[in-house]
């Protein structure tokens, strides 16, 4: 993942502010990168554009040695879908579908065959710790588990790049380290880069390196920042 001297301007009446000002940042496969900063600095902006989610940018976006403007419309949704996968802090699970049920959506998504799909679930949920809590709803699990399902969710396409969005901002700090843990050994396995948005410093001290965003500014270069 690269992203070159990206720039997010929004306009508030006459008044353009950035929310993103000249940041680059490279993630290697299967490094993990840890983005903090106080609210409003930029990061789930970062986030977007990095996930091909906002495209209203200067500069130069890239996954898989594709640059995000170069898409539109439907094929960037595929792409998107068998390249990134997402982890936020809401969950986002549908309530009336078990744990597999709401990680097989994306091979739904993608049009994957069934037999592939139960395949690949199965991996997933095994990867994440969860093989037999597969037919349990979402309120039937823990904070924790349901925080894996959604982990699981997001590796079953085998992505290149993972975004995390303040992905243990719910949980409690035992909890927190053991899924974060969870999330970046996983991600690690599969050889995926990781873009880990937090608040929490025991949170970014697993990542291999770390960043801080201020006012748009990535003020500190990733690869020259000491992990702890």
């Amino acid at each position: 993942m690269r992203a070159e001297r990206v720039t997010r301007v929004h306009r508030d009446g006459r008044r353009e502010l950035k929310s993103l000002d000249q940041v680059s940042l490279t993630v290697s496969a299967g490094e993990v990168v840890a983005v903090t900063g106080p609210s409003g600095a930029g990061k789930t902006s970062l986030l977007h554009i990095l996930g091909g989610l906002d495209t209203g940018y200067q500069g130069r976006a890239c996954v898989a040695g594709t640059d995000w403007q170069t898409l539109h419309g439907s094929e960037r949704a595929r792409f998107r879908r068998r390249t990134c996968g997402f982890v936020v802090q809401g969950l986002a699970l549908l309530p009336q579908a078990t744990a597999a049920e709401n990680i097989e959506v994306p091979l739904l998504l993608d049009g994957v065959a069934p037999g592939a799909r139960r395949t690949r679930v199965a991996e997933a949920l095994a990867l994440v710790g969860l093989e037999d809590q597969g037919a349990k709803l979402p309120d039937q699990l823990s904070g924790g588990q349901q925080q894996r399902v959604a982990i699981a969710r997001a590796l079953v396409n085998g992505p290149a790049l993972i975004l995390a969005d303040e992905p243990t901002g719910s949980l409690d700090s035992t909890t927190a380290a053991s899924v974060v843990r969870l999330l970046l050994a996983a991600a690690r396995e599969r050889g995926a880069a990781v873009v880990l948005v937090t608040h929490d410093p025991q949170v970014a001290r697993h990542a291999d390196a770390s960043a801080r965003l201020h006012s748009g500014r990535l003020d500190t270069p990733v690869h020259e920042s000491p992990k702890e």
